[in-house]
């Protein structure tokens, strides 16, 4: 655009008109980059970046730019090192162990206080130390996968023992008989394995495949599970990795990624734009980086609890519990002062998730109801279908139906780190449609928000409470059996032999349910039916980098943003006033009326008075 050149104003206005109108000009102009700058409040500087796969028919913008105040380079962690012992020197190790205890023995003789530790924590225990005083009105029970836990996975661990506790730090918990106080029952290999050939098998309450007796394998599901070479791996330990707490935490829920969302293989090894925090490109974090460890007691949520508790965030240095982000990044951790404006009402994960189950899909649907097809052959099927690229199961006579999801936006809710729960026993509505309580059909699943949607866990948050942040999960929904005269989600027997009521191996619905509850000592009224459940898992992990984060006006547009379910507050850029809107349009109008009579004014004033 050329200069503005007031010569070009006819003389008989004279130098008091040129300049009114040069400032009529500037002064409009003036007001409309104001008003510019105003309407894009709403976004940060950008740069041009592509859509996610979940939304490609919306338009192409750019990425919010972050900038943290801490250089990760310079953040202190636990990285591999020289070990202080030489294991493979240690006599008691040069031996044929014949299974895991014997080898756990070995292991005391030197770690005397271990097992003594181990069995202090949740991982041992599966209960959730200090539930009893959460649940205020429950005082008394005790909270954890072992007891009153129900889920919309796999469902429960009361009868199905041998399975579930495959991924057990321990040898043997097959029934409620299993030995608690047996400090050669702690599983030392599965976390301190550093050959990566440790394996449980799926089936046999925490143990490897023995070579005694098993010297060939031992097959699963068209698999052979080699024999575990226990001498090699107990003269190879060494600190926990990504790889072995992703042996269970990766499969959680019966298979890989099927539980969390932002958890899979892909995290043993994953790339920067994948986890910025994991990667060997970033920072390397291992889990317990963050999940911080002490006394083998490993930070984290449970159940109830918040992973951060009620106290201040613990900054870096401190010996605490780090796992929220600010500890190293601190509340404000962007250059842009309208970023940090933020970090009060969304939680870092919300704009660092762009999408969860990134590179593996995630099972977002799993109805039990449809179990039980069986081949001609009167053989159990499965069937098969292609995510992205990617086969899944889609149906699975022992398991019913299901929907996966890969690479997808996140839900949203407000979250204030409390938890409630839907536990074993507790009397559920079964009348009141879904939609009435907010619970409507997702994206992913063949839930009917018409009929009654029962929560499996809660939650808590508002927009007008302050402790609350907005937060990335993933829903999963399905349907499973429960007591419709009891009105109680109900706990089957899944695993066992024919004969022994397991629906896995008799297909009987009725038999299931008797055994599972009659084992959990609940009772049930003999008739069941089945009803749709839903279950929320915050997300964590998956950290993007701040060039992949989530763009500004992803959110802050009027039609399909991120964040078009949550109601209950002002968003700009999303939410519209027609009163606020005419206010300032008539403001701008004053404006620029005033600003246009006041040049005319001048202007006027010059004809009379020409000198």
């Amino acid at each position: 655009m050329a200069d503005f050149d007031d010569r070009r104003l006819p003389s008989r206005f004279g130098g008091r008109g040129r300049f009114a109108m040069t400032a009529l000009v500037i002064s409009a102009a003036g007001l409309t980059a104001a008003y510019g700058m105003f309407v894009a409040s709403t976004a940060a500087d950008q740069s041009p970046a592509s859509m996610p796969a979940t939304a490609p028919s919306q338009p192409v913008s750019t990425p919010a730019q972050t900038s943290t105040t801490i250089d990760p380079r310079t953040i202190s962690v636990h990285r591999p090192s020289n070990p202080t012992a030489d294991h493979t020197r240690f006599e008691i190790l040069q031996q044929d162990f014949q299974d895991g205890p014997a080898v756990t023995a070995a292991c005391l003789t030197c770690h005397t206080e271990a097992s003594a530790q181990v069995m202090k924590t949740s991982h041992w225990t599966w209960i959730c130390p200090g539930a009893r005083k959460e649940l205020e009105q429950r005082q008394g029970i005790e909270v954890g996968k072992a007891e009153h836990v129900i889920n919309n996975f796999c469902i429960a661990l009361g009868s199905n023992e041998p399975r579930c506790t495959s991924c057990h730090i321990g040898y043997g918990w097959k029934n409620t008989s299993f030995d608690f106080d047996n400090p050669n029952l702690v599983d030392c290999l599965i976390c301190h394995d550093t050959t990566r050939t440790y394996k449980k098998f799926p089936t046999d309450a925490g143990h490897p495949v023995y070579a005694e007796k098993y010297p060939q394998g031992r097959p699963f599901e068209g698999k052979n599970w080699p024999p575990v070479d226990l001498k090699q791996v107990a003269m190879h330990v060494g600190k926990p990795s990504r790889y072995t707490c992703g042996t269970c935490h990766f499969f959680g829920g019966g298979g890989e990624g099927v539980k969390h969302g932002d958890m899979d293989v892909t995290l043993d090894q994953p790339q920067r734009d994948l986890d910025v925090h994991m990667s060997h490109q970033g920072i390397d974090f291992n889990c317990t980086t963050c999940h911080t460890t002490r006394d083998h007691k490993i930070a984290g949520r449970c159940f109830t609890i918040p992973p951060m508790g009620q106290d201040a965030v613990a900054r870096r240095g401190i010996e605490a519990n780090l796992l929220d982000c600010q500890a190293c990044h601190t509340d404000a951790p962007h250059v842009s002062a309208k970023l940090n404006d933020h970090t009060d009402r969304l939680a870092c994960q919300t704009c660092h998730i762009p999408s969860f189950a990134r590179r593996k899909a995630t099972k977002m649907w799993w109805d039990w109801e449809s179990a039980g097809r069986l081949g001609p052959d009167g053989k159990a099927l499965t069937e098969t279908v292609e995510v992205k690229g990617e086969k899944v199961s889609s149906y699975d006579s022992k398991k019913g139906s299901f929907i996966w999801a890969r690479d997808e936006w996140p839900d949203y809710v407000w979250f204030n780190g409390r938890v409630g729960h839907t536990f074993i026993g507790d009397t559920i509505d079964d009348q009141t449609p879904g939609r009435d309580l907010g619970r409507r059909t997702g994206r992913f699943d063949r839930l009917d928000d018409r009929q009654t949607v029962v929560p499996i866990n809660t939650l808590h948050g508002s927009a007008d409470d302050r402790g609350s942040r907005i937060w990335p999960v993933k829903i999963h929904r399905g349907r499973q059996p429960y007591d419709v005269k009891n009105k109680t989600l109900v706990v089957p027997k899944l695993f066992g032999p024919p004969g022994s009521g397991a629906y896995w191996s008799d297909f009987d619905w009725g038999k299931s349910i008797q055994a599972g509850m009659a084992y959990v000592g609940q009772p049930y009224s003999g008739e069941y039916g089945f009803i749709q459940t839903q279950m929320l898992w915050p997300l964590a992990h998956m950290i993007a980098p701040k060039e992949h984060a989530v763009r500004c006006e992803e959110c802050h547009r009027p039609e399909q943003g991120r964040l078009a379910s949550l109601t209950g507050f002002y968003m700009p850029g999303r939410d519209r006033s027609d009163l606020v809107d005419d206010a300032g349009l008539a403001m701008i109008a004053v404006a620029l009326g005033g600003a246009a009579l006041h040049g005319l004014l001048r202007i006027l004033m010059g004809r009379r008075n020409p000198s």
